[in-house]
């Protein structure tokens, strides 16, 4: 079956010529061809500029106009366009986002980039997607990897790399603001201003705001989840005559979630970023950035009947600092190396029923990498390379990777690779502490951290094909398999009275494999239409260790569908008028509550965008998500209280001066 999949891809129709009508930003990618597409530039496979065509991973790009045709209002959404992704939303304000598997409440596989800036958090290893946002129109791309990166970008690259990056700051003058509102994401505003501060010296600044509607649970009745979210920022980027660009950046947040189990939730944070960059020759350039984080997260959390409710309290402080190069020393080597260094300060305010021992906690990260890309024929390269880390829990990690690729043709690619990345212990891992409210001789705890957590680690087996068939046709598939070890489990206390096997300790008492095989195509039908698709397969096989328990049966690490397929249309109407739809399909997956297992049921869904432009500065749109039922669930074990996507409306109008 997987062998006769080449699926037809959907994304935004590209014009070959520019009308009055189009709006000032997407003109000029609406110019490009499909040869012009193959040949965007990307970054985050070898960590410096090369063809999308030229690149040997399994790596898609999503454009901000991919962005702006598909109506996504934030991150997650636009994170559906990615066909090697497997995106799931719990409710209004809570994704799990990942590749290659292992999509769980607690996903940890996945690293994720904003700018250069690290975005998961300690606590988990994960990222906390209600926080992560930007105004999407000032989106260049996003580089979305599935197999390891830990070679480059270190650990927790274990699955995928996800690389968000806003455009200069010098492409995004003059005005822009966008308001809507609808069913479920009930009102939004967005504003940017650009302009110049002197020459060569380009700024913007933007403020967005949103709030999500309560959402629901399957037989209808509401649930208390509202959202509300507001984030400004800006960015200056200084572009010298003699090729340094100085860029500083900064964005602030703040919001507040309603709770189905009661209580809100609320988030803020900001963040500043610099980074120097000195273009040496055409094959040299070198580059320091250094960025400061801070998160706070308040989670009121329920009480028990032994245990009051209380407030669990999160404050994160990141500093980061990063120097890479890249030079060409002969004709026959690509290289590129570097050193970083991150400090972390985590304090947690622990509540009656979650604590983190100790709860002040301070870490240093020390990384070093390269890598050598080399000519080896005239149309075959090896690319070798790898990160070493040092970190407080785990000591030194090494995470090595061989990259082969044949260009046989000019338009056509074979690539393989064999990798190893490692997931470093989190602070649940290790210091997490649940207490029970019980008095001796009952156990104190319900699941505690292991002190002995070490990384869990994956040696990774790829193979690809990459090509543009024709003038109107391009496409890639590639297979992997994947060997896991030291994976996370929760192994009971002595068994009897009074403990009855708590605590769970966590220990890495799995293994296993997964292999699968991602499909993508794309096909200009037409000047004025475009289609894409995606379809991936995956299958993953854990076990528990011979001789050892894990009270979960090697269930609680994964969620995953075994199948999706997606399939996007978009047109350039007469009139001015675009028109855009997508079809998704994904299949059924299971997910455990302790040792059972439950079900969440396979569904299909469609999206669909209309959007008219007046005049080159004005846009009308009106959105339609999620339009094949009044709701689905896409995560969560089937219970009364699972929460489900509903069919949402929402219009909107953007300006551009």
């Amino acid at each position: 079956m997987i062998g006769c999949v080449w699926l037809l891809i959907a994304q935004p129709v590209i014009r070959a010529q520019h009308t009055s009508s189009e709006p000032d930003g997407v003109a000029s990618l609406k110019k490009l061809d499909l040869a012009h597409l193959m040949d965007l530039e990307v970054t985050s496979v070898s960590r410096r500029p090369e063809k999308l065509s030229d690149t040997a991973s399994a790596i898609q790009v999503i454009t901000g106009e991919d962005i702006r045709r598909s109506g996504a209002r934030d991150l997650p959404e636009a994170l559906r366009l990615a066909d090697n992704l497997d995106v799931a939303q719990q409710n209004s304000h809570d994704w799990n986002i990942s590749a290659r598997g292992f999509n769980t409440d607690l996903a940890n596989k996945l690293l994720v980039l904003m700018d250069g800036r690290t975005v998961y958090s300690p606590l988990f290893s994960g990222v906390f997607w209600d926080q992560q946002d930007y105004l999407l129109e000032d989106i260049d791309r996003i580089e979305v990897i599935s197999g390891p990166g830990g070679a480059l970008w270190g650990a927790n690259a274990v699955n995928g790399v996800i690389n968000i990056i806003s455009k200069r700051a010098s492409e995004t003058q003059g005005a822009f603001i966008e308001a809507g509102g609808g069913t479920e994401l009930k009102d939004f505003t967005g504003v940017r201003y650009g302009g110049t501060l002197a020459p060569g010296v380009y700024f913007r600044v933007y403020g967005k705001y949103f709030e999500w509607d309560d959402g629901v649970v399957a037989n209808g009745s509401s649930v208390s989840n509202a959202w509300r979210m507001g984030r400004g920022g800006f960015r200056i980027d200084a572009e010298g005559k003699a090729q340094t660009t100085l860029t500083l950046q900064g964005d602030y947040y703040q919001g507040s979630e309603n709770l189905a189990t009661g209580g809100t939730s609320k988030v803020d944070g900001n963040n500043i970023l610099g980074r120097w960059t000195q273009v040496v020759s055409e094959d040299s350039e070198m580059s320091l950035q250094l960025y400061y984080d801070r998160t706070h997260l308040s989670l009121p959390k329920a009480g028990t009947a032994f245990l009051p409710a209380g407030t669990f309290k999160d404050d994160l402080d990141t500093y980061d600092l990063d120097f890479q190069q890249h030079f060409s020393p002969n004709p026959h080597h690509q290289d590129v190396w570097g050193l970083g260094y991150r400090f972390t300060r985590d304090v947690v305010g622990n509540a009656p029923v979650l604590e983190f021992r100790p709860a002040h906690l301070e870490q240093n990260l020390f990384s070093g990498f390269v890598q050598d890309e080399m000519k080896l024929a005239e149309k075959f390269s090896l690319t070798l390379g790898s990160k070493l880390e040092h970190n407080d829990y785990t000591g030194i990690e090494i995470e090595p990777s061989a990259r082969g690729q044949w260009n046989f043709r000019s338009d056509e690619m074979i690539w393989a690779a064999v990798s190893r990345a490692v997931r470093t212990p989190s602070r649940i891992d290790r210091d997490l502490f649940q207490p029970t409210g019980l008095p001796a001789p009952f156990p104190a705890s319900i699941l505690n951290g292991g002190p002995d957590f070490e990384s869990e680690t994956v040696i990774a087996y790829e193979v690809g094909y990459r090509a543009q068939i024709d003038a109107r046709v391009a496409g890639s598939v590639s297979a992997f398999y994947n060997d896991y070890d030291n994976v996370r489990s929760t192994t009971p206390a002595a068994a009897g009275f009074p403990s009855f096997g708590f605590p769970l300790v966590f220990h890495n008492n799995l293994e296993g494999e997964s292999y699968g095989v991602e499909v993508s195509a794309e096909y200009h039908v037409l000047d004025w239409w475009r289609l894409h698709g995606g379809y991936t397969f995956l299958k993953t096989h854990l076990r528990v260790k011979a001789g050892q328990v894990d009270f979960s049966n090697a269930h609680n690490e994964t969620a995953d569908p075994q199948q999706q397929f997606s399939v996007r249309s978009s047109m350039d109407l007469g009139g001015s008028v675009e028109f855009d739809a997508g079809l998704r399909w994904v299949d059924r997956l299971q997910i455990n509550d302790g040792p059972t297992v439950g079900t969440v049921p396979s569904y299909f869904e469609l999206d669909i965008r209309v959007g008219w432009h007046p005049t080159k500065d004005l846009e009308f749109s009106i959105v339609g998500q999620n339009l094949l039922h009044d709701r689905h669930p896409e995560y969560g074990f089937p219970t009364a209280t699972r929460e489900e996507v509903e069919r949402s409306v929402h219009g909107k109008l953007t300006w551009r001066y």
